[in-house]
């Protein structure tokens, strides 16, 4: 492993821009639940396990139309929680290393929590391939307007998980909203904030000549960050995957652990190269 690190370290010193992918397990170590097969989604969720729901059955958007406060209830916990939450010393490791670079650095992620930005990551650094629950959308499609829920709060019933009104209402015909996020079998998500995320992170991809991309915790459920990466290193760059559970890579650099402890190792190492570089 002191091995793995160190290379990474290197990578990551003779980068001209660094990509972060970044998928639900950057956030395990800020505190933030682990949605992993239902018995992880049921101990961060106990009320959902005596009725039975697993994590699919909850991100339907299909519950937004037929039982708005059991829709809200899932997602306004969510988002009060995500507010609360402090981003774990790795996302600023990142930002630190991406400073070093001549290219900066660029995300590329599926969460929806918004942690990189509450990290001090500029919104224009960030694509949010999933969407943000930071953003909402009108349910009754009136607009494709795309508006941030600043300013909206969710009251939760703590033992139904059900939230109480008002609910959070597009302003323009007053309708209910829905946070704009890709959700299971979701043909009514507005996509088009991502998509510009999406071309401007690709616009800077082809600029670079030298890209390491940190793949972190990121499984193959649900392999959107895991793709991307790959394809992001498939012609040039190089690879680092930070993965406790599913670390395996036919190229690049493995390592079997979770994200902050990783990005801390890589970073000891990380300043040995710069001593070094200044002797």
């Amino acid at each position: 492993m002191s091995t793995r690190y160190a290379d990474a370290a290197e990578l990551v010193a003779a980068a001209d821009g660094l990509l972060v992918c970044a998928g639900a397990g950057m956030g395990v170590d800020s505190g933030l639940p682990d949605f992993r097969g239902n018995e992880g989604f049921w101990r961060a969720y106990p009320p959902y396990a005596r009725l039975g729901l697993g994590f699919t059955d909850l991100a339907d958007p299909a519950h937004f139309a037929t039982d708005p406060e059991f829709a809200w209830g899932f997602y306004g916990h969510r988002l009060e929680l995500y507010r609360r939450t402090e981003p774990h010393r790795g996302f600023g490791l990142l930002r630190q290393w991406g400073q070093r670079t001549g290219g900066g650095v660029r995300v590329f992620t599926s969460n929806v929590d918004g942690q990189f930005q509450r990290a001090g990551f500029p919104h224009e650094q960030v694509c949010e391939a999933h969407g943000s629950i930071h953003h909402l959308q009108c349910l009754a499609g009136c607009t494709g307007e795309i508006w941030p829920a600043d300013g909206y709060s969710v009251t939760i019933d703590p033992d139904t998980m059900r939230a109480r009104p008002p609910l959070p209402s597009c302003p323009g015909c007053g309708a209910a909203a829905r946070p704009n996020i890709l959700m299971f079998g979701d043909a009514d998500w507005i996509a088009d904030r991502s998509q510009e995320q999406l071309t401007r992170l690709r616009a800077w991809q082809r600029e670079r000549r030298s890209l390491v991309v940190i793949e972190l915790g990121a499984g193959t459920a649900v392999p959107t960050v895991r793709r991307y990466a790959e394809a992001a290193t498939a012609t040039s760059g190089a690879l680092i995957r930070i993965n406790p559970r599913e670390p395996e890579t036919r190229s690049g650099t493995s390592l079997p652990t979770g994200a902050l402890e990783a990005l801390q190792e890589i970073d000891r190492r990380l300043r040995e190269v710069v001593r070094r570089s200044h002797r």
